[in-house]
């Protein structure tokens, strides 16, 4: 069975935030965050997949769940990314 790192942002409210964890299923993964059901830092915000990475283990998934979450520079290029996403507010 894969096992996935993935990067959400958030898409409705502003400052934009990410998120880093890890899953066997993204799809439902991220249907969980959306639904509120996914981790409590997560709940009220709607979220898109912004980055996924497939491992064959989950402690491979695991560990790199670790490193991405202190690679700071990496999440504020992909939040930046989120504008060409979005629709323009007034």
């Amino acid at each position: 069975m894969a096992n996935y790192v993935y990067v959400i942002g958030s898409v409705d409210a502003r400052p934009h935030r990410t998120y880093v964890g890890w899953t066997n299923d993204l799809g439902k993964r991220l249907a969980a965050h959306n639904l509120g059901k996914g981790a409590r830092s997560t709940s009220g915000r709607q979220w898109m997949l912004l980055y996924a990475e497939r491992y064959r283990t989950r402690s491979e998934a695991m560990s790199r769940e670790w490193r991405l979450k202190r690679e700071r520079p990496f999440r504020e290029r992909l939040k930046s990314n989120l504008q060409f996403f979005l629709p323009k507010r007034p």
